[in-house]
């Protein structure tokens, strides 16, 4: 993704323990538990235009959650997209 946009990529969240992701509202199962997620800004660049790239890598599995200011991203064997 950063040599795609040629441009930073920051994390803004990656894996993380039961307490935080239940403080921040993440899923019971979410995929920032099992340290196979994150969730990212590209400087420059609109959170749905890093989703579309990312959907060009893993067009038939993985997970991808377009939100405001970030993209999340994931590793997961199915295929999972939401807007947040």
């Amino acid at each position: 993704i950063r040599n795609h946009f040629n441009a930073p990529v920051t994390i803004n969240s990656g894996v993380r323990c039961a307490t935080h992701n239940k403080n921040v509202g993440g899923a019971t199962g979410s995929q920032h538990l099992k340290g196979t997620a994150a969730d990212i800004k590209v400087k420059g660049v609109e959170p749905k235009k890093v989703a579309a790239y990312a959907e060009t890598l893993m067009p038939n599995s993985g997970g991808i959650g377009k939100y405001g200011t970030f993209t999340h991203v994931d590793v997961r064997v199915n295929k999972s997209r939401w807007n947040g």
